[in-house]
């Protein structure tokens, strides 16, 4: 990991509902290169963090944000340019394929269309670049994100339970390019799955009530040491 800091926010609280938040003085900073796993019990607050950073969520309250150690909002283009986000569920661009989604994804940010050869064969998924993406299984769909996501190279990649749906090989295909990703950027990615956290992660953050509560680093990015932080969050 860089010593750079990458991205910084200091307090963000979070609502749907005034008298209900979901993120309490949420503070997070990202160096640049590393790979960052975010784990907590449901209703933690991982998705809502995840959307809040794509500019969804509207009801929020944040000290500072600096970004490249400017100041700016989730809705900024210029920072909207640097990050991509897979959500653990999108049925966004239902009548494009996926090819056609990665031009307009490549040409939304600025970028040439990328080659993607080596990603579609090793998601397996040659035998569906053509087809629309309403018309895939939940996995060939969440596949078809991720290709996209991983070639695209954003500075900030965020992902939200990305091993949902895949098959075996898939899933081993992941972390592999999870574990490499620290030579494009940063990638920040939610999961329940301590095997994901665990072979990927060069940092696990522990998301209790709204807000971190344990950091690992290193060697201390261990299943035991994540499994009784969250058996010590379950009895809070």
């Amino acid at each position: 990991m860089s010593s750079a800091t990458f991205l910084s926010l200091n307090k963000l609280s979070v609502w749907y509902t005034a008298d209900h938040p979901v993120l309490s003085d949420f503070s997070l900073d990202l160096g640049t290169n590393e790979v960052v796993g975010l784990i907590g019990l449901n209703g933690a607050g991982k998705t809502t963090f995840i959307k809040t950073v794509a500019g969804l969520l509207p009801e929020y309250r944040l000290d500072s944000a600096a970004w490249n150690g400017q100041t700016f909002s989730f809705r900024d283009k210029a920072f909207k340019r640097s990050r991509y986000i897979v959500f653990a569920e999108d049925r966004s661009f239902q009548y494009f394929t996926f090819r056609e989604y990665l031009a307009y994804v490549a040409a939304s940010y600025g970028v040439p269309l990328p080659d993607v050869s080596g990603l579609v064969k090793g998601f397996h998924f040659e035998d569906y670049t053509d087809i629309l993406l309403k018309e895939l299984s939940t996995g060939n769909l969440k596949k078809a994100y991720l290709i996209t996501a991983f070639a695209l190279r954003p500075k900030l990649l965020l992902l939200d339970e990305p091993v949902n749906g895949l098959d075996f090989q898939s899933t081993e295909f992941l972390y592999q390019i999870m574990g490499g990703y620290k030579q494009y950027g940063t990638l920040l990615f939610s999961s329940h799955i301590l095997e994901s956290i665990c072979l990927t992660s060069d940092r696990v953050l522990i998301l209790e009530h709204g807000r971190i509560r344990q950091t690992f680093t290193g060697t201390k990015v261990a299943a035991g040491n994540i499994r009784e932080a969250l058996a010590d969050e379950e009895h809070h």
